[in-house]
């Protein structure tokens, strides 16, 4: 073959290649435009039917039952068959106990994926001092951090997904979990299998410093880890007067404190954020006697597992090193066995831009905002740990305590805005729907 026709068959070919690709191509991004249209749909849709009066009524009256019937962590058996009620009433199905007080409910084809939405249902031992209609009926308990509305939430989106079950592309598994606070209620759910199978899972937490209708999040570590730890300094007591015939514990336990702080203005990178806080001191009641022992403790906040196990190596270290230098002994106890260490809370890249993305539609792309890292902890962590997870804020400010100023979370004077409850609701059912779809698409 000639020079000229074998370079004809091959340009041809080119141009064969080149025509397929662009048809291939164009074909996607159809496909893509396509899909991005109907999430958009959806999303809209499905935030419509919340704020029905009607639905929005219901939304209410949940929160403000659980609300008024707050319970402490793994003792949540009344709100777990308030939900099994609601469940039940929907048609869903659902496993209990799970985790002692805990549940999960199916909704959709039973077939892979499995999504998670996950709720966490325990209150905290406080006194509420908000004066409303539905306050705490229960003595030093309070729903003080939002799991009320969590759990409202994620009921809402059940309702929501039930009612489009049939256009489920996969399963949606509805995680109510126990002991949030403190007891990593999370982890005993991984463990008694309730996630096994589940491919991704996604939740929320209100933010009392967030306007309702904003959400917040970032891709990558988005909270700390944190551990907790108590130590006993055994001195000699004695007359205040006479110090020198004792070993005194208090001021052993004042140059520890002192010296645990060193681990992070003198022991810690700049770059990477470690807390370390002495939270309580307890010893002596007298103001003339010098104590036999000091209790003490408090909680360290790290973003990596290097620095759970420096932090914790150090502060063992230093704490019984102090106390040999003042003559004293002390034990150190990290309470592993009764309040497991948390991990850092990490959002998977992926599922963060897919969380996004449906904020964005739901509730414009100026209303989604990139957050901050927080110190603070979460047993969502876990989850995050063992699949691709994504955590986010939503906001809940209640306008009409901004003019005495907002009330944090764990505060007796906490209180939400419950406009933020079909917003939750949808922004759940949304998630977990579009994730289907874009699952289908990259089969």
């Amino acid at each position: 073959m000639d020079p000229f026709s074998t370079n004809l068959i091959f340009f041809l070919c080119m141009y064969i290649l080149l025509v397929l690709t662009s048809f291939s191509y164009n074909s996607w991004a159809v496909k893509e435009t396509l899909l991005r249209s109907e999430t958009k749909l959806l999303t809209k849709e499905l935030l419509e039917s919340a704020k029905q009066p009607e639905f929005f009524d219901w939304l209410k009256r949940v929160r403000r039952r659980i609300h008024e019937y707050p319970e402490l962590a793994f003792e949540e058996y009344k709100t777990s068959q308030f939900i099994r009620d609601e469940l039940d009433l929907l048609g869903i199905e659902y496993v209990s106990p799970v985790a002692k007080t805990g549940l999960v409910g199916t909704v959709g084809s039973g077939h892979q994926p499995w999504f998670g939405l996950r709720a966490e249902m325990d209150a905290l031992p406080m006194q509420e001092l908000v004066d409303s209609e539905y306050k705490s009926k229960i003595n030093g308990k309070m729903h003080a951090c939002g799991h009320d509305a969590h759990v409202t939430m994620l009921l809402g989106a059940a309702r929501l997904l039930q009612n489009r079950r049939d256009k489920l592309k996969g399963t949606v598994k509805l995680v109510f979990q126990p002991a949030e606070e403190g007891y990593a209620g999370a982890s005993y759910m991984i463990e008694e299998g309730a996630l096994d199978g589940v491919k991704a899972i996604f939740g929320m937490h209100v933010s009392p410093f967030m306007p309702t209708g904003i959400i917040g999040s970032r891709p990558g570590p988005i909270m700390a880890g944190s551990g907790r730890f108590t130590a006993i300094m055994q001195g000699k007591g004695g007359h205040a007067a006479t110090p020198h015939r004792t070993k005194d514990p208090i001021l052993a336990v004042s140059m520890a404190v002192l010296a645990l702080q060193q681990l992070i203005s003198r022991e810690t990178d700049p770059h990477e954020s470690r807390v370390i806080t002495v939270a309580f001191v307890d010893g002596g009641d007298a103001g003339n006697v010098i104590p036999e022992s000091v209790k003490f403790g408090g909680t360290f906040r790290f973003l990596t597992f290097e620095g759970h196990s420096y932090l914790k190596q150090r502060i063992k270290e230093i704490i019984e090193i102090q106390a040999s230098v003042h003559q004293c002994s002390a034990t150190v106890d990290f309470r592993e066995d009764l309040m497991r260490p948390y991990p850092p809370t990490v959002n998977d890249p992926k599922m963060y831009e897919h969380a996004k993305k449906v904020g964005e539609v739901l509730l414009g792309e100026q209303n989604v905002w990139y957050d901050s890292i927080s110190m603070g902890a979460e047993d969502f962590s876990f989850y995050s740990q063992k699949m691709s997870a994504a955590f986010f804020s939503i906001g809940a400010q209640n306008i009409t305590a901004t003019a005495t100023g907002v009330k944090d979370l764990h505060s007796p004077f906490f209180t939400l805005d419950e406009d933020v409850l079909p917003i939750g609701a949808a922004l759940h059912a949304a998630v977990a729907m579009s994730y289907f779809d874009t699952h289908v698409q990259t089969l």
